[in-house]
């Protein structure tokens, strides 16, 4: 096996930046805010850090994920419905047959993503994209928190 580490970067944290998103969702899916994170990491004007992005619901999650073929994203939404189903007799349900299972899939999803910068970007691979992912059946407005640490 090879494993190689580039060379060490160090430093100490100069500088930090905080922003709410508000995202419109369309229902159960996925909402890309890859352009959005990467415009408040370019506006913080960090070189070297960390991004926090933490989803403020619990029946909405965040995912990194494949960009390129929305496909992956319909298998995706299809797994998690197999995952927790609507009709699995859940006691929950003073806001619809939709939300114990949207409870579900956030907690196996997640809540926050901790993205590195570098070179003042996302340190996403190729075909990485930055998501919330709506577990219930309607639109809503969703808050995803920003915050970036570095130099």
């Amino acid at each position: 096996m090879l494993v190689r580490r580039g060379p060490l970067a160090a430093g100490a944290v100069a500088r930090w930046a905080s922003a709410t998103l508000e995202v419109a969702t369309r229902g159960r899916g996925l909402v890309e805010i890859t352009g959005e994170a990467a415009a408040f990491v370019a506006d913080a004007g960090l070189g070297e850090g960390l991004l926090t992005v933490f989803c403020r619901h619990t029946s909405a999650s965040l995912a990194i994920q494949e960009n390129a073929d929305p496909d992956v994203r319909t298998d995706l939404v299809t797994a998690l419905d197999r995952l927790a189903p609507e009709n699995a007799g859940w006691i929950h349900r003073s806001e619809g047959p939709d939300d114990m299972p949207a409870h579900i899939k956030a907690m196996l999803t997640g809540s926050s993503l901790g993205i590195p910068i570098l070179g003042g970007r996302l340190a996403l691979g190729t075909w990485q994209g930055v998501y919330v992912v709506e577990h219930r059946a309607r639109a809503h407005r969703r808050e995803v928190v920003l915050q970036a640490m570095g130099a």
